[in-house]
């Protein structure tokens, strides 16, 4: 299902922290980066904190600038983006700054929890929605998006909240204000806790920006490994969306449709892209991609195909699809936007095709239009 786009922030010290082990609050960043996170604030359609750090630091989570605010509502958006925590426990105080501030708020918890959130809250006009017996961060983000209609959402912290969204591949971007301070303390909050993460230990996020703010630099990163078997990962959206970009580049035909495709390892490296009629004028993005690498490339069995529209499962133009030039190649998952039109094959069902010889196919419909963007003179539209 779509979620919301993501997007990771903190604040941390040159040795990886977020806090010291003091009473007060160790503020890491200056008036600058204060700013900026305000600016990200207002850019924002919720801003969620868990409710550990709703209890250690009593944050407000407001769009401070008037200005900001005023632009807000001149677009049509509230005053205030939706301010969310979870908890799983519903453990909550409702004399907190969290829930006396700001505009609406949301809490997600347990089935278990409910109760005790609801009537710790009562009175405060605040929505409790329980996800289940544990706290289930898919259906979080599900509900915010589909139900709360958050196409955009910071998450402030705290540590544990980053450490899981990065853990199951929800997170779309992290943006990490570096401080000029060493903590040194080896019982203080750090930002990522152990544990398995995408890609495993060889994944390198890209970095896609870096500036100073006053004496802070800001990192900004995005994910790159894919997810594993069925399940789709904030990096599965940014290569499909590659994909899609590449489809964009192809000669123009009335006999063939465009379409994109890029090969990506387990660890997030790149290993080939390609797109229609790149190579000649009937080759497929998907050959065209793999085409480039060497069969025996051991990379491969672990590695995902992005392409914009499935690969195809019938073909005149060359003996072998690309759905059997994937099974070949001993590629076993595939992300694709774009079930294929009968507009030239009836029925040609390619995912169908990889999934019955045990390839994972992972559909994300929400990039279809991307995908047919480049295809409407053969739609009819």
């Amino acid at each position: 299902m779509p979620h919301p786009y993501v997007l990771l922030s903190a604040a941390v010290s040159l040795d990886g922290y977020l806090d010291d082990t003091g009473p007060e609050r160790l503020r890491l960043s200056g008036p600058a980066d204060f700013d900026r996170v305000d600016e990200v604030r207002a850019q924002s359609d919720a801003i969620l904190v868990g409710a550990g750090t709703l209890r250690a630091d009593n944050p407000r989570l407001l769009v401070n600038s008037a200005e900001r605010r005023a632009a807000r509502l001149a677009e049509g958006s509230p005053e205030y983006p939706l301010k969310v925590t979870v908890s799983g426990s519903g453990d909550l105080d409702p004399a907190l700054n969290f829930w006396s501030t700001g505009g609406e708020k949301i809490v997600y918890t347990t089935d278990k929890g409910a109760p005790k959130a609801t009537a710790a809250l009562r009175g405060l006009g605040v929505d409790v929605v329980p996800v289940g017996p544990e706290l289930d961060w898919t259906a979080v983000l599900e509900h915010l998006h589909d139900v709360r209609g958050v196409r955009r959402l910071m998450v402030e912290g705290g540590g544990r909240v980053h450490t899981q969204l990065l853990q199951e591949g929800l997170a779309d971007e992290l943006q990490l204000a570096l401080t000029p301070l060493l903590v040194g303390q080896p019982d203080a909050p750090r930002l990522f806790g152990p544990g398995g993460y995408p890609g495993g230990v060889r994944n390198r996020m890209r970095l896609v920006e870096t500036r100073p703010v006053g004496d802070v630099v800001l990192m900004r990163y995005v994910p790159t490994a894919p997810g594993e078997g069925g399940l789709a990962s904030a990096a599965d959206r940014h290569w499909l969306e590659l994909a899609c970009e590449l489809a964009g580049r192809c000669p123009p035909s009335r006999t063939a449709f465009s379409v994109g495709a890029v090969v990506v390892a387990a660890d997030g490296t790149e290993l080939a892209r390609g797109y229609s009629r790149e190579s000649d004028p009937v080759s497929h993005a998907e050959e065209a991609a793999l085409a480039k690498l060497d069969p025996a490339d051991p990379r491969l069995p672990t590695a995902t195909v992005y392409s914009s529209l499935e690969p195809c499962a019938h073909r005149a133009s060359r003996p072998a699809p690309c759905a059997r030039l994937i099974l070949e190649a001993g590629v076993r998952r595939v992300v694709t936007a774009w079930r294929e039109p009968d507009t030239f094959v009836p029925s040609a069902d390619g995912s169908g095709l990889l999934s019955a010889r045990g390839v994972d196919v992972v559909v994300l419909p929400e990039y279809g239009e991307r995908a047919a963007g480049p295809n409407r003179h053969l739609l009819g539209g």
